[in-house]
């Protein structure tokens, strides 16, 4: 059971604590069973349990929503490294329109997956391609595979062409 799913279950619980508290001192408020302040000590003591059900809830509710973001973020990350890995090439509107993402995303998908160590490869943003390769045969590489420029490679991370701006993620 995920955790925002316990939340709500809390919260839910909380209210009808409070529900409960509040019907069964008011009944027996009217009917004189009760003093004020008997109903006052009982609403009191009522609101420790409601509130910790409730503050409790909510934050379960609130961490179960960023867990469930950022499950959604390495979806996206999978899904991206998946169709590059496949194709080898891939134009990346193309990859924009398959993940159903804005091509601007695209980049910081990519540049998340090279801080993580799991994508090597180049890409050229103004041709709009993304390529896989493998990160040995990027280290000995000494010209642009886009112009021919020449660039040096070294240690792990991105180098951009400097003649004509295409990256290089290395891991």
């Amino acid at each position: 059971m995920n955790s925002r799913l316990v939340g709500i279950i809390l919260a839910v619980s909380g209210l009808a604590l409070a529900l409960l508290a509040g019907i069964w001192l008011a009944t027996q408020t009217s009917s004189g069973a009760l003093s004020a302040g008997g109903a006052t000590l009982g609403a009191a003591l009522a609101f420790v349990p409601v509130a910790i059900l409730e503050g409790f809830g909510l934050y379960l509710i609130a961490k179960g929503g960023q867990e469930q973001r950022q499950t959604s973020e390495m979806q996206l990350q999978r899904k991206l490294l998946d169709i590059v890995r496949s194709r080898g090439q891939v134009d990346v509107a193309d990859a924009a329109l398959e993940i159903g993402i804005p091509v601007s995303r695209v980049q910081d998908i990519v540049h998340q997956l090279v801080g993580l160590q799991v994508f090597s490869g180049f890409v050229n943003w103004d041709k709009g391609i993304l390529y896989s390769e493998d990160a040995s045969q990027l280290r000995d590489m000494k010209q642009c595979k886009n112009c021919g420029g020449e660039i040096t490679l070294a240690g792990k991370g991105t180098v951009t062409c400097r003649f004509c701006g295409t990256e290089y993620f290395l891991t």
